[in-house]
C-alpha cells in the first residue's frame, strides 16, 4: 500500500478536523483560544485564552492559590475546638462514635483507642471570635478574612490516594489535576508566564516521608500544555530554561525557529495536538527566560514585606519563600498556583513536631493573605489552606509518653480554611460531633469542594468536560454540588 495513503487512513477524526489551520480545525482552534487568532509564522493557534463559552457565569475569583498541607494537619489540635474532650482524656473512644470506621494498618491492631484532647489551648481571634489553636497566632490575625470549613470528608485513608483525590477528583492517578482543568478551561492572563505553576517544600526535619508526585500537578489525558510548570527551590527555577554556556540568546532563538519549522511540518502531516503543545512550550520557555528570573528575584521586595513572611523567606525552596512567590505570581496573572508542603504526618511525634510545623507555616500563610489584601488582590484571589484528611481524636501509641505519641489518619471529618475570591469571611461552616469524629451538620465532600472552587472561578463543573476513550470526563467525575453556604 502507498505509505501516504496508509497514513491518511490512520488519521483520526480529531486529527482530520484539526489538520488545516484554514478550515474547520483552524476555526475551532481559534475559538478555543478565545479569538486570539493564529500565529502567522506557523499557522498554529497562539496565546492561551479560554475555551468557547467560558466563563459560564460571573467569576468572583480570577485565580487560585492552593496551599496544600501534605500529611494531614490535625483538625483536632488546630481548627475544630472541642473543650469537652478534656474530661475524656485516656478514655476508650466509644464504639457508638467510631461506628466501625476502618483504620489504617498503623492502628488497626492497637488494643486501646484512648481519647487525646488538643495538645494546646484554643483562643478566640478577631471581631468574629473565631476559635483557633494558640499554635496559629498569625492565622488568628486574619480570622476575620477566612472561612473555616469543619465538615470536610473523604473516602481516602492513605496519603497518595487522598492527595490525588483532592487534586484530580480520583484516587487513582491519571486524570487531569484541578490546575490543569482551570488552565484548559480559562487559559492564561499573561502570555509570558505559565497558566499553572506548582512549587514544593517540606519541613526542615524531614519528619515525614510523603512523596510529592508529578501527577499532583499533571494534565492526565488532556494535552500536556495544560500541566503545571514546577518551580524548583534551588538552582534554576525551571530546568533547561537558561541558555547553555556559549550559546547567545539570538542563536538560541534561531534554533527554536528551526525546531518550530520542523514541528509545524509534522503537525501539518498528523495534526497531533502534542506537536502543537511542543511548539507552544518552546515559545513559552523562550519568553520565560526574561520573566522568570525577574519574578524570582525578591531583592526588590521592601524589608517590611519580607519581615511579614518571616525569617525563612530568605531560604530558597522554603514554604515562606514559596508563599511570597505565590503573591508575585498572582500579580503576574498566573491562574492557578499550587504550593505542596509536606510535614504534617505526626504519627509518633505530635507533642514536638506539630508546633514546629505550625511555626514554619503559620506566619507565611497569614502573610500571603494580608499581602494580597493590602494590594487589592484578595477579593478576586481564592486562597485555600488544608490537607488531604485530618487526624483521629484517639492517640496513636502511648499518650502518657510526653514526646512520642501521635494521631492516625482520619477522613470522615476534618477541616480546612479558605479566604478571598467570593468566600464568606469570618465564619465557621459545618459542624462535627463532640469528638470531632463524625459530621453532624453541613457535610462537604471533596467533590463538593471542587465544584465550589470551579463555581467561584465562573465555571460550571458539570459543563467543563473532556472526551477521552469514549467518555466525557470532568474534575468532579459524576458527583459534586456547589456549597452555597460558603459563598459571599
Amino acid at each position: 500500500m502507498n505509505p501516504f495513503f496508509e497514513r491518511d487512513i490512520a488519521i483520526t477524526r480529531r486529527q482530520f478536523f484539526s489538520k488545516t489551520a484554514t478550515g474547520l480545525g483552524g476555526a475551532a482552534l481559534a475559538s478555543m483560544m478565545g479569538g486570539l487568532g493564529l500565529n502567522g509564522a506557523t499557522g498554529l493557534p497562539s496565546g492561551n485564552g479560554p475555551i468557547d463559552g467560558l466563563p459560564h457565569h460571573f467569576a468572583k475569583a480570577k485565580r487560585v492559590i492552593y496551599l496544600m498541607q501534605g500529611g494531614g494537619p490535625s483538625h483536632v489540635d488546630l481548627l475544630d475546638p472541642k473543650p469537652g474532650l478534656a474530661k475524656y482524656r485516656g478514655v476508650q473512644l466509644p464504639d457508638s462514635v467510631r461506628m466501625g470506621q476502618r483504620l489504617t494498618t498503623m492502628t488497626s491492631g492497637q488494643l486501646e483507642l484512648p481519647v487525646l484532647p488538643a495538645i494546646k489551648p484554643f483562643r478566640r481571634y478577631g471581631n468574629s471570635g473565631l476559635e483557633l489553636s494558640e499554635m496559629l497566632p498569625y492565622t488568628g490575625g486574619i480570622a476575620d478574612d477566612i472561612c473555616v470549613v469543619n465538615s470536610m470528608h473523604t473516602e481516602a485513608i492513605n496519603h497518595a490516594p487522598a492527595c490525588t483525590f483532592f487534586l484530580t477528583g480520583s484516587q487513582i492517578p491519571g486524570r487531569p489535576s484541578m490546575g490543569a482543568w482551570v488552565s484548559y478551561g480559562l487559559g492564561s492572563e499573561n502570555e509570558n508566564m505559565p497558566t499553572f505553576v506548582a512549587m514544593t517544600s517540606r519541613d526542615r526535619e524531614n519528619s515525614c516521608g510523603q512523596l510529592l508526585f508529578d501527577y499532583y500537578w499533571g494534565s492526565g489525558f488532556i494535552p500536556s500544555k495544560y500541566q503545571g510548570v514546577r518551580f524548583r527551590g534551588e538552582g534554576d527555577p525551571v530546568l533547561y530554561l537558561s541558555n547553555p554556556k556559549g550559546v547567545p540568546r539570538e542563536l538560541r532563538k534561531g534554533l527554536l525557529k528551526d525546531l518550530e519549522t520542523l514541528n509545524q511540518k509534522k503537525y501539518e502531516d498528523y495534526g497531533d495536538p502534542e506537536t502543537a503543545t511542543r511548539i507552544a512550550q518552546y515559545e513559552m520557555a523562550f519568553r520565560m527566560q526574561t520573566s522568570v528570573p525577574e519574578l524570582t528575584d525578591i531583592t526588590t521586595e521592601p524589608k517590611h514585606i519580607l519581615d511579614m513572611y518571616g525569617p525563612d523567606v530568605h531560604r530558597p525552596g522554603s514554604y515562606a519563600r514559596n508563599c511570597l512567590l505565590a503573591r508575585r505570581l498572582a500579580e503576574k496573572g498566573v491562574r492557578f498556583i499550587q504550593l505542596m508542603h509536606a510535614g504534617w504526618d505526626q504519627h509518633g511525634n505530635l507533642p514536638t513536631q506539630l508546633e514546629i510545623q505550625c511555626r514554619d507555616t503559620d506566619q507565611p500563610s497569614a502573610a500571603l493573605v494580608k499581602d494580597l489584601k493590602q494590594r487589592g488582590l484578595l477579593e478576586d484571589t481564592l486562597v485555600i489552606w488544608g490537607g488531604e484528611f485530618g487526624r483521629t481524636v484517639f492517640g496513636q501509641g502511648n499518650i502518657e509518653n510526653e514526646t512520642k505519641h501521635g494521631r492516625d489518619h482520619h477522613g470522615r471529618a476534618f477541616s480546612l480554611w479558605m479566604a478571598g475570591g467570593g468566600v464568606k469571611p469570618g465564619i465557621r461552616y459545618g459542624k462535627t460531633d463532640d469528638f470531632a469524629w463524625n459530621i453532624v451538620q453541613d457535610p462537604v465532600h471533596v467533590h463538593d469542594f471542587q465544584a465550589t472552587i470551579m463555581h467561584l472561578l465562573g465555571v460550571d463543573h458539570e459543563r467543563l468536560t473532556y472526551r477521552y476513550q469514549g467518555r466525557r470526563f470532568r474534575l468532579t467525575d459524576v458527583h459534586g454540588k456547589v456549597v452555597k453556604g460558603l459563598l459571599a
